[in-house]
Parts: structure tokens; sequence; C-alpha cells
């Protein structure tokens, strides 16, 4: 029983991350009709900011020169090391900084996603908001791929343990009922809900959700009724990159951060995105803690003495089982991507 509980809380986890991945998949399909597979390049940089705020605090060191250097036994010279955030904000600045690694890094995940995604919405993918969704999918994975391997030129493609970036408030356990769970996955998995919750209620109960929403059915009578429906668009599309870097930051301290996450999860955020239907928030988000959990339960040593290795394949498994009852998923629309 405590195996299986364990279990269901590394799933819950797991489906955070999808869900929100699929999320904000979601609402840039949704509002832009833009299939965009540069959606997981967009998860990796925002754990990327979280590898550069953890280094520049304490992982990575310089050679102080300006301070007085020691002699060794061996009559040479040897200056301190210190950390980039000492180095350049001073010893008590960057030690009354460096508790809050990962607030800092969520909330420069969030400028940096603003800024990245901004620039791609103006500069690409206005220009295929007309042409056909193959050709979509075709840039901007080409724009997935040139991120991933910009990434791995300056960061390697070895593994980065973030682990330690987690805030000493949420860097222990707790023990109700005699199971333990990791107080940091918790708070991810409460944070995920949270910012879905505030996504359904900004789209459902807004003005601006509900212009979102009126563009999406009919573009050409929201912009003649005076609304720039363009602006809300791109703040749409700025949005969903947002989302899926704030996941990337608070993934970070769970998973190793690796240049390969931006391919790696953009397979499953699609599946996920695919299975609950396409355009359907409510959808992506079940099922994106659906499959995680699943996932997770696949991976119990009960299973896998049945079946070998059926937690690496139970996603693709149970995607073609629903989608041959339900072609269109979980909650798809009539007509959505049926050109």
């Amino acid at each position: 029983m405590r195996g299986i509980i364990t279990q269901l809380i590394t799933g819950l986890e797991q489906g955070a991350a999808y869900a929100l991945l699929a999320l904000g998949l979601t609402l840039i399909f949704g509002t832009l009709g833009v299939v965009n597979f540069a959606h997981g390049a967009l998860f990796m940089l925002g754990a990327l900011v979280l590898v550069g705020v953890f280094n520049f605090f304490g992982k990575a060191t310089i050679r102080d020169i300006n301070a007085e250097p020691s002699t060794t036994a061996w009559g040479t010279q040897e200056f301190p090391l210190v950390t980039p955030a000492e180095w350049y904000l001073g010893p008590e600045a960057a030690a009354m900084l460096a508790p809050h690694t990962l607030w800092i890094a969520i909330v420069l995940s969030i400028l940096a996603l603003a800024l990245v995604a901004f620039v791609m919405e103006r500069g690409l993918i206005k220009h295929f908001y007309r042409r056909s969704h193959a050709e979509q999918i075709l840039v901007t994975f080409g724009l997935a791929v040139v991120l991933g391997e910009l990434v791995r030129a300056f960061v390697g493609a070895s593994q980065i343990p973030l682990g330690e970036a987690r805030p000493e408030l949420l860097a222990g356990r707790i023990s109700p009922f005699g199971f333990t769970i990791e107080v940091y996955k918790l708070f991810f998995v409460v944070a995920s809900l949270v910012i879905v919750a505030v996504v359904i209620c900004l789209m459902r109960f807004t003005r601006f959700g509900m212009i979102i929403r009126s563009g999406m059915q009919d573009r050409q009578m929201v912009g003649l009724l005076g609304v720039n429906i363009q602006m809300r668009f791109t703040l749409m599309f700025i949005l969903g990159a947002v989302i899926a870097g704030m996941a990337g930051a608070m993934y970070g301290p769970i998973i190793a951060f690796s240049s390969d996450w931006g391919m790696t999860y953009l397979v499953i955020a699609f599946i996920v995105v695919v299975v609950g239907g396409m355009g359907s928030i409510s959808g992506a988000v079940i099922i994106g803690f659906a499959l995680g959990v699943l996932k997770a339960m696949a991976g119990l040593p009960a299973i896998q003495a049945i079946v070998p290795g059926l937690s690496n394949i139970i996603i693709y498994l149970t995607a073609v089982v629903i989608l041959l009852v339900m072609p269109r998923g979980l909650m798809g629309r009539r007509g959505v991507m049926e050109e």
C-alpha cells in the first residue's frame, strides 16, 4: 500500500508537468490555430533559466583576483574562489538572495519566456496563421531543433541535477498517515492546479477571455467591432509560452535538466493534447494528470514483474486505445483539425 501511495504522488507530479505543458499548447492552438512544435523547447528554456540562476548563486565559481591571495606550501599564490553572485552583487547581497534561487528563477523565466514568445510570434509565427498545419509543424519543429542544439552547445549534453535549488521550506518530507511525501513534489502539484484554475477562470469569467473565445469563432467580426484581436492573440501566445517556462523552472528541482527536454516533453505534450481533444483545455488537463498517474502505476514492481517495460509504453498504448474509440479525443470538437 505504501508503494502504491508513493507511485500515486509521483504520478500526480508527472501529470502536473504534462498538464501544464498541454495547457500552454492548447491555449496557443485554440486561439491562433497554430500547431506549435517548439512548445517543448519553451519548457526547456524555462528550466534553463533555473540552471543559470542556480549556477550564478552557487554551483559555478570564479577566482576573486581582487581579494588578497594566500600563499601555499610550495610558494605559489592562490586566489579565493567566489560565486558569480558574490563577485557581482557582493557577499552580503548574495547571501541574502541565495536561499531564494527558485523564486528568482520562476520570475526570470516568466520575463524571459514572455520576451522569447513575443519575438517568436511577431517574427515567425504570425506569417503562418493562414498556412497549412503541415507548414506550421515543419517551421516550428525546425525552430525547436535549432533551440535544442543551441542549448546543447552552451550547457552540454550531460544531465544537470537541480535538487539543491529547492527552497529550504520545501526541501523536506512529511509523513501523513505513515506515508512519506516530498514537500516540493506536493508544492508542484498544488501550484500546477492553481495555475490551471487561474487560466480557466481567465478564459471563462473575464472580458478578456470572452473576447478571445469570440475571436476564435469569428476573428473578422470581432475585428469589425473595433477590437484589436491580433494583439490579444499575441498575448495568448505569450501566456502559453510563459506557462511552459514556469512549468520547466518548477520541474527542474524534481528531474535533472537535459538539453533533450525539448523533444522529450514535446512528444508527450502533443499526445496529451490530442487525446484530450484538440483545443480543449479541460480535456488536456484531465488527460495530462491521468497519463502521469497511469505511467507511475505501470512502474510498480508487481506490474513490472508481469509486463517489463510497460511504464515506457503505457502512454502510447493508452493514446491508441482512446483514439480508436474516440477519434476526436476525450473532449474534442467536430471540425477541429479535420481538414
